[in-house]
């Protein structure tokens, strides 16, 4: 947990990319690789580097692999950006 946790912390500091190589390289691990929360970890910075898609997949695939009702509830639930130069009106 301290890793992915410091993963976040790559990606919110030194940008979504830096954040997704560190957890590139921490997934060799295969003990992190195996862990549920590596597909939220993803999802974030996927959003902020601008793969709208990605991260949704992401999103859904941590939430099938929660344990937690409310957790993929919450995840299920989770909003992402509109592609840049999207035709979609705000509401």
């Amino acid at each position: 947990m301290v890793t992915l946790n410091r993963i976040v912390a790559v990606a919110m500091v030194h940008g979504p990319r830096m954040g997704l190589d560190a957890l590139a390289g921490a997934e060799a691990d295969p003990g992190l690789a195996r862990h549920s929360r590596v597909a939220a970890v993803r999802a974030h910075p996927l959003d902020m580097a601008g793969d709208p898609e990605a991260a949704r997949a992401a999103y859904r695939a941590a939430a099938r692999g929660s344990l937690s009702l409310p957790e993929q509830r919450y995840l299920e639930s989770r909003e992402v950006s509109r592609p840049a130069g999207g035709a979609e009106g705000g509401g």
